[in-house]
């Protein structure tokens, strides 16, 4: 199990405790990353079926680096990710895997509950939402990395790491779910088994022209995202989201219209327009999401 971290003891004690209090019969090792952080070796533990490694990411800065590190130094035959500010609620791994055997799948998501300023959200995983198609077109909150679970082999070589390409690494998660469903059929556990903490202080400081910029280059690589015109209209929507909330107002104007023509239903067109128009700010249109447990 890897937990990339970054400067939230608090947090990371947490998702810890969580994971290492699993109900699962088989031995859990778990390695916790550092990520531009000096890492606390009082972490570390070596039981008979619980142990904890303390490394620092020596690989990319970020989090695709963070859990690339990670995996490559953990030995198990199933990995699992689990951001610092994420918490497995109980029988969380044993389920899961007792799905992979079940299936003979080499992915698995759960559910989640997304928790925003004192408000939960249940968001159930369908896996209907879990083929490349269904990933562009639209935002499945579900397939969140602290929910995976992969055959290490599936990992290290049909799926293949993290890209650590990525413009800070923003996306990354979802370029890997793009992979791992071309790869083969994910599975999902229809249970909220991970609360999510949004509103946290975030692993890395939002900056708009990343957004663009990251999701440019997973357009270049996947290209379902600008065939498909739902797909299209997502990818550019957001992409005029960020343009407007960094201030480019004409270009994403411009960019609004083009998700429009593509898709008249995406609703990011008009929350552009709306901020363009001075009508509503970013913030704003972010924490309204987030209640509901969505995002742009």
């Amino acid at each position: 199990m890897i937990v990339a971290t970054r400067d939230r003891p608090a947090l990371l004690a947490q998702a810890l405790d969580a994971i290492l209090t699993q109900d699962y019969p088989g031995p859990i090792e778990c390695v916790v990353v550092y990520d531009r952080a000096e890492p606390d070796p009082g972490l570390a533990r070596e039981d008979e079926h619980r142990r904890v490694i303390v490394i620092s990411n020596d690989r990319t800065p970020g989090l695709a680096g963070a859990r690339n590190t990670g995996a490559l130094a953990s030995s198990g035959t199933l990995l699992a990710f689990c951001d610092d500010d994420d918490v497995w609620l109980p029988g969380k791994l044993r389920a899961q895997a007792g799905l992979l055997a079940e299936r003979g799948a080499e992915v698995a998501v759960c559910g989640i509950v997304v928790l925003f300023d004192g408000k939960e959200t249940e968001r159930i995983a369908d896996e209907t939402a879990l083929t490349v198609t269904e990933l562009a077109r639209r935002r499945v909150m579900e397939a969140h990395p602290s929910t995976v679970l992969v055959t290490r082999d599936a990992f290290l070589h049909r799926v293949g790491l993290v890209d650590e390409d990525i413009p800070g690494s923003y996306g990354e998660d979802y370029d890997w779910m793009l992979r791992a469903a071309a790869t083969g059929p994910i599975v999902a556990v229809p249970k909220p088994l991970v609360r999510v903490l949004w509103g946290a202080q975030s692993f890395f400081q939002r900056d708009w022209r990343m957004v663009v910029d990251g999701l440019e280059y997973l357009a270049d690589k996947h290209p379902v995202l600008r065939a498909d015109p739902r797909a299209a209209a997502k990818l550019m929507g957001r992409q005029a989201f960020a343009l407007a909330a960094m201030g480019a107002r004409r270009d994403a104007r411009r960019l609004a219209w083009r998700t429009f023509r593509s898709n008249w239903r995406q609703p990011r067109s008009y929350l552009v327009f709306l901020m363009c128009a001075g009508l509503a700010r970013p913030e704003f249109l972010l924490r309204t999401a987030h209640s509901f447990g969505r995002g742009i």
